[in-house]
């Protein structure tokens, strides 16, 4: 019989851990698979983080699951991903009300078919209470579509220039009442942002990690989460501390 692998407490832990799940392409063509054979292994190590992240004591985990631009894939893989969706709604939504995930989604659901969009709006009012982890699943999200939208739905609302804060826009994006990130981990080692919560991500600090997506599993956390907690987080700041004459804050 197996022991449960034990860790190290972690000195700081992210209210908010938010993931662009990438490479599941590219494990997939290392394999001599399909793509979509790819990201349903994509979607299999979800629930392996999921049950880490409550075990580490993450509240907010966001994963970004479909681009407004994925939709130029080729149909098949649009399709394809369209069918993993509603295949996990189906298989994991009652373990994951279960174990009190409550399911958010961030995005557009204008798009999906009518019957799956019923689904995943009934799987967010299933979980509503659920307090253990706060799983926000953007699905035909776009960081600068989001930002549009909070501007038109701004302006329906006859908001006056001058009353337009930071903390305004905040409430008007598809992530109102979820704190911004604290820790964005990206994997497959692509260096950008990829449309990705762009306003929520201005503090954020970055994790990237060659590791393909499914392959990314509780040890790649875990990691990911020291290298965290080991770093200063300003906000623009400067740490109070000691200078020389001449010295001065960094932008960062």
């Amino acid at each position: 019989m197996s022991e449960t692998k034990t860790y190290p407490p972690l000195e700081k832990i992210p209210t908010h851990v938010a993931i662009i799940m990438d490479g599941n392409g590219r494990w997939a063509r290392a394999r001599g698979l399909p793509r979509l054979a790819g990201h349903r292994a994509g979607t299999e190590n979800l629930r392996r983080i999921i049950t880490a992240s409550v075990e580490f004591g993450i509240k907010y985990l966001t994963i970004y699951a479909f681009s407004t631009e994925n939709w130029g894939r080729p149909q098949e893989e649009v399709s394809g991903l369209m069918m993993i969706l509603e295949d996990v709604i189906d298989r994991e939504l009652g373990e994951l009300h279960k174990e009190g995930v409550q399911l958010r989604h961030i995005g557009r659901l204008e798009q999906l078919r009518p019957d799956l969009r019923q689904k995943v709006l009934d799987a967010i009012e299933l979980t509503r209470n659920n307090q253990r982890l706060v799983l926000c699943v953007a699905f035909n999200y776009g960081g600068r579509d989001e930002i549009v939208c909070a501007i038109r739905d701004m302006i329906e609302d006859g908001i006056q220039p001058e009353q337009v804060t930071a903390e305004l826009v905040s409430q008007y994006l598809f992530t109102h009442g979820v704190p911004d990130p604290d820790l964005i981990i990206r994997t497959s080692g692509e260096m950008r942002i990829s449309n990705f919560l762009i306003w929520q991500s201005a503090y954020a600090e970055w994790y990237v990690t060659p590791t393909l997506w499914p392959d990314f599993g509780k040890d790649e956390l875990y990691k990911a989460l020291v290298d965290y907690s080991q770093r200063e987080r300003r906000f623009g700041l400067v740490t109070p501390s000691p200078c020389a004459p001449g010295d001065r804050a960094d932008a960062g």
